[in-house]
Parts: C-alpha cells; structure tokens; sequence
C-alpha cells in the first residue's frame, strides 16, 4: 500500500528513495557520500568502527597527473569499507656522502603501491551517530614527503580521548608525483600537488565528516614530521586567509621545513630538469606532457634514482612557494602571524637531527663543508658564521646533529609558537635516546611489539598521549579528560618560554615538569631566521 501510493504521487524516483531510506535504517554504519556509499566495519574486539580506503579524490593519472585533485566520479552500490588502500609511490632519501646538485619510517604492512592512492580512513567511536558532532582529529603522516603512507592506526587515539573523538588519515601524492617544481608545472599544472591533496581532504572533512558524527567546526590537523611540516603549511596556506577555514587547531610532532625555495628558483628548475632527463623527456617540445604521458614505472624509476643520490638526510621532493597556496617563505608569513587556526600545540624531540646525520663521518665532518651540502645556496661566509654559532657545542658530528636539527625541526617549532601568542603550548620528547619519531610509539601505541612503548610507565603512558588528544577535544592540554593524568599546570609558551618535559629518570621514573626555553638556543633560532633567505625557510 505505501509503494504504491508512493508509486502514484511521486513516481518511481520517490519509490526508489523510499527503499534506499529503508535500507541504511536496517544496515548500521553506512554512509552516503553523494558520489559513494560506504559500509564501516567493526575494529577487531571493540566496539568502534572504521571505514578503510575511501575515495577522497580522483585517481591522479594520465591527464591529471602533476595536476590539483579532481572529485571522483560516482560509484554505484554500497563498497564494504574493510581495506587499506595501496600506497602512494615512494620515492626514498637522500643517503650519499656528498650533493649532487632519512627518516625511514617503519613497514606497518605489506606494501603495495600505486599512482592511484588518494584515499582516506576515518575511525568512530561506537557506531555511526550524526547527533553527536565529536571533535576530529585529521592525522598527516610523515617521511619526508617522499615515504609513508596513511594506515598509521587512527584507532589508537581513541584510547586516549575516552572514545571522545572521531579520527581521520589521509595519504598525498610523495615524490615527483606529489612536489615537481619549476615554471612548467606552474603554467600547465598545480605545483605543491601533495599539499593540494590534503587540502582536498580536509574540505572533504568538511563537507562529510558530520555523517560520521565528526564536528566540522572542531577539527584539529596534526603530523608527525613532514606530517608536521604539512601542518605548518596549512597554517601559513593563502597568507593565513583560507577561507572557508578547514580547522580550528595545530598540533606538530617534530615539525619539519627544509629549504623551501620559490617554485622556479633555479635549484628548483634543476630538479625538473633532472626529472625530464632521467626519464627520456628531454628531446620532447613539451617536456610535461611527456611526463604525463610515462608510465608510472618509469617515472617512478627517476623519482628513487634521483631521491637517493641526494646529500645524506635530505628530501629533494618538498614544497616550494607557489605564490597562490603557499605566498611567501614560511618563516615571513608566521613572523607577520599571517596564520589559520586558533590555537597551537607543538612537540619536538631532543636530538631531532641524529638520524638525517651520517655517523660514518664523525671522524671527518667539517662543519663548514657539511652546511654547504646541507644548504647549496650558502656561500662560504655564511658557512662559518653557522659554525661559529655552533662551536663549542660538542665535537663536530655533535655540530653537525645540533645543525640539522635545530636548523630544520626545533627552529621552524618556535618560530610556529611564537605565531600563536598567548595560544600556543610547547613540549619536550626526551624519553633516551630523544631521536626524531620515538615519540610516535606513544600515541600509535600497536605499532610496538605486544602494544607496548620502550618506556612502559602508566603515569608517562597516560600524561603523554593524552596531552594531544586533550587539546584536540579542548584547545587546552590542561582540561583533562582523564583523571589519572599527573601533569602539573602547563601554561602557554609565551609565558616565560615555558614548556612541559616529558622524560624519566635512570631509575625509570617518570619526569612530567615544566622548564623553560634555552636562551642560547633561541638565539640560535633567531640566527637561522636571519638567513631564511639562504636557506630556503
């Protein structure tokens, strides 16, 4: 009687939507997203649910390769959201002893890869609920924007938010695919191609993340190094005016900003070229449209070959200033705190620069020497003024770590915090040996074995990973939603440099306390921002 009736008055269409509706109400987890329909699945002994491998984008092949991310196109039926995507092409690191023109990030699966990867995941607490506008945390992962991928497990966070919010992680075109520079990208294509994804990602966020039971007006970005770095960027993105904003909060896990230089500088310009040589493009008229036309094999050949020829610990492939997303140089846009996003909480670790360093060379690193590999654009002045400021610092491989670093991770933090006045919290990762990614242990906790970080203390275990998950939900790490959480009060960076240390003792005690910023180290940093121009940042 009622298809019928619904038959007579509105005709078949309104019959279909009829059944369409009596159908998600008696199928839990499913999700219209417009242009596809998507089924959660349980998380393994829980009673959450996660949607693995959803279309964000557009596969960025043939025409659209080097291009921004297009809407995919509709897909009939409901897709059982129970895989990982593949994995966006990798293009490796720098690991040579000199420059011709490294953080390993750990296998969390079986690794396929594909130029077709522009997927996402997002994890709820419970079963799907529109009614109950969580806040989202949006995770970017790191490796340089040449490695990792998106399976880094969002499930874990909800261990330390009490189930209180609904998590999202993306991958982005890496390598060449993702960060080919130079004036012929710029004219025919979209420079910064990686950076775009995420983008589009987080309008995706906005546009779709309340069907989850996701908040769009409280979402947090974070990363952990060039996932950190991206946070950086959209920060700083459209001279700190994206409009729409995309998110209220930053968190930055070991930000990362290498040289940074404009989309044709001529190192950029190199590196094109280097791309178009090494894939046999060189003798065509349009030398993109040769690119576009390889296959990704081929290309993807090129994109190692070149990554791993690079100086020891460095990225080739990184963002460049577009001129339209990303105006000027990072460090100008947040001295001008030209910057999105309310409030900021950012960690870095203590010796950040140990593992981009080569220890074969401790017996023979000369400072000098190390800056211009590490920067092309120094000159020889500006190689002994870095040495100068690091004299006396340690032997010269303890320089060389302290350079790399300060220079690219620690320096770019403070000059983040000091964007958000009044609205920004800083901490220390010193759990030993203090090395860039250990803190990821403790907040992506089943990536260890049996689910345990090397330091396995309750009281550090909840006081650490809490402290982001607090301020996702609240913008406050002092709100805290646990109260087993023995941090004491932490107030923020701008008042009296103070951050909060996270360490233990040698007898395996842990240190949860604040102090307070090293002024030789923020002269350091005041140093480095004064040749951003040499450097890239």
């Amino acid at each position: 009687m009622v298809r019928r009736s619904l038959r007579t008055a509105h005709g078949e269409r309104d019959l279909n939507s009829a059944l369409h509706y009596a159908f998600f109400a008696a199928t839990p987890n499913i999700v219209d997203l417009g242009y596809a329909t998507y089924q959660g699945v349980p998380i393994s002994n829980t009673t959450n649910t996660q949607f693995l491998g959803i279309r964000f984008a557009a596969s960025p092949t043939g025409s659209l390769r080097f291009r921004a991310p297009h809407p995919p196109a509709s897909t009939p039926g409901v897709q059982v959201a129970n895989q990982l995507s593949d994995q966006c092409f990798e293009a490796g690191q720098g690991i040579q002893p000199t420059s011709p023109f490294h953080t390993g990030k750990l296998q969390k699966r079986a690794d396929v890869f594909s130029e077709d990867c522009l997927f996402l995941n997002v994890y709820v607490p419970g079963s799907i609920d529109p009614t109950k506008r969580l806040p989202v945390v949006f995770w970017i992962h790191g490796g340089g924007y040449q490695v990792g991928d998106g399976s880094d497990p969002g499930k874990d966070l909800f261990a330390f938010s009490n189930n209180g919010v609904v998590v999202v992680t993306v991958q982005y075109r890496l390598g060449a695919f993702g960060f080919l520079p130079g004036q012929k990208v710029k004219d025919s294509g979209a420079l910064n191609a990686g950076l775009l994804d995420q983008q589009f990602a987080l309008k995706w966020t906005q546009q779709h993340i309340a069907k989850f039971g996701g908040d769009p007006t409280k979402v947090t970005i974070w990363g952990e190094s060039a996932g950190a770095g991206s946070v950086l960027q959209h920060v700083v993105a459209n001279g700190g005016h994206t409009t729409p904003p995309l998110f209220r909060a930053a968190i930055t896990s070991s930000t990362f900003l290498p040289s940074q230089y404009a989309f044709n500088d001529p190192l950029a310009e190199d590196l094109y070229n280097a791309v178009v040589n090494g894939t046999g493009c060189s003798s065509s008229i349009d030398t993109l449209s040769c690119l576009r036309g390889l296959n990704a094999t081929a290309l993807q050949a090129t994109n190692v070959a070149l990554s791993t020829n690079a100086f020891f610990g460095v990225f080739l492939f990184v963002p460049v200033v577009d001129g339209t997303f990303i105006t000027e140089r990072p460090t100008q846009l947040l001295a001008q705190r030209k910057v999105n996003g309310e409030a900021l909480l950012s960690i870095t670790n203590t010796f950040e620069g140990a593992a981009f360093v080569n220890s074969n060379t401790a017996s023979t690193v000369q400072i000098p020497t190390y800056v211009e590999q590490l920067f092309p654009k120094a000159t020889s002045e500006v190689a002994q003024a870095v040495a100068a400021q690091y004299a006396g610092t340690g032997a010269p491989i303890d320089q060389a770590i302290g350079i790399m670093g300060e220079s690219i991770f620690i320096c770019p933090t403070y000059f983040l915090l000091r964007a958000f006045p009044g609205k920004s919290f800083k901490g220390e990762f010193a759990i030993p040996p203090g090395g860039h990614g250990q803190d990821v242990d403790y907040y992506f906790t089943s990536l260890n074995p049996n689910g345990v970080p090397s330091f396995n203390n309750t009281v550090f275990d909840t006081a650490f990973p809490d402290s982001f998950l607090d301020f996702a939900i609240s913008l406050n790490p002092n709100i805290k939603h646990n109260p087993a959480d023995q941090k004491p009060l932490w107030n923020t960076w701008n008042q009296g440099n103070t951050e909060m240390l996270f360490n233990k003792t040698d007898s395996n005690a842990p240190v949860l306390r604040t102090t307070t910023t090293n002024d030789q180290l923020l002269q350091r940093c005041s140093f480095w921002e004064s040749i951003g121009a040499v450097t890239g940042q």
